[in-house]
């Protein structure tokens, strides 16, 4: 307890200013990888290379120890190389200006954005035009973005119709909109799903991105399909198929909302439902 007091007696505000510095860089490339896949990979190399690290050392195990002193400056090498769509994201937010902004969509953006996409899929599904619509929730989906036609434009159903026209150059991808309410990108390229335990195991490509895409982020993906019109949603590598306008707009807002988005006992016996389907928490409505 003495040596504690010693050295928070001793320290100079130069010290603390270094490690006021320090904290909030590990704080801030903490926040820059918030949600992402790499997220994921970079908390695996730590334990993995910790656990190696105890385990030389209390072992004295002299080739292994060698082994991760070496490897330390293979790893300086190799982060940057790893992470660089992580990075490249981090220095863009520090041009913008925008460094530590991670706002949610507001209720009223967010219900706008599901109407223009029913009042979108509806027609869609009429005119029988496939379409991969990709709403963010938490997990970042720059990484997916980026390999489309970056757009930053308002949701409207006359764009989604526009983009997903057959004759266009971007109907054949994925739109994708992100937590703000924004329709960043389209024509990007999803990952496919390898399950084999889809409803129907001849399912097409839109279906297998669809389902891909959850599987990897905890987004939300509507997907219409080019040879029937059928409407389908998938969430957590779950897919809901053959969905009317209302039940997928219950879905939609529960999903994207996180709250039960209609008082109506039948459709909310349907979207208790579909959430069971899809693993999501079931909430009360406000009121």
């Amino acid at each position: 307890m003495q040596e504690v007091l010693w050295v928070i007696g001793n320290i100079t505000p130069s010290a603390l200013l270094d490690i006021t510095i320090v904290a909030l860089l590990f704080f801030t490339i903490s926040l820059s990888f918030r949600g992402r896949q790499a997220a994921t990979l970079l908390r695996g190399i730590l334990v993995l290379f910790v656990g190696l690290f105890i385990t030389a050392t209390v072992l004295r195990l002299q080739a292994l120890n060698w082994l991760l002193n070496n490897a330390v400056t293979a790893l300086l090498v190799a982060v940057p190389l790893i992470f660089q769509n992580e990075l490249r994201s981090l220095f863009e937010r520090i041009g913008r200006g925008r460094l530590l902004s991670f706002s949610d969509t507001p209720d009223d953006i967010r219900d706008e954005v599901v109407d223009e996409i029913i009042k979108a899929v509806e027609k869609l599904s009429e005119r029988r035009h496939g379409a991969l619509i990709v709403l963010q929730r938490h997990s970042s989906l720059d990484e997916f973005a980026s390999t489309g036609v970056q757009i930053y434009g308002r949701v409207k159903a006359e764009l989604l119709l526009t983009i997903f026209w057959p004759k266009t150059e971007l109907h054949d991808g994925a739109v994708i909109i992100n937590r703000h309410g924004v329709l960043v990108s389209a024509a990007a390229v999803l990952p496919l799903t390898a399950s084999r335990n889809l409803p129907t195991p001849k399912m097409g490509t839109r279906h297998r991105a669809g389902v891909g895409i959850t599987e990897v982020t905890d987004a939300v993906c509507v997907i219409v399909s080019e040879e029937t019109g059928r409407v389908s949603l998938s969430q957590n590598g779950q897919l809901i198929m053959r969905l009317e306008s209302e039940r997928l707009r219950a879905l939609l807002k529960a999903a994207y909302s996180d709250a039960l988005a209609t008082r109506n006992p039948g459709i909310r016996a349907q979207l208790e439902q579909g959430l069971r389907m899809l693993g999501l928490p079931l909430r009360k409505a406000a009121g």
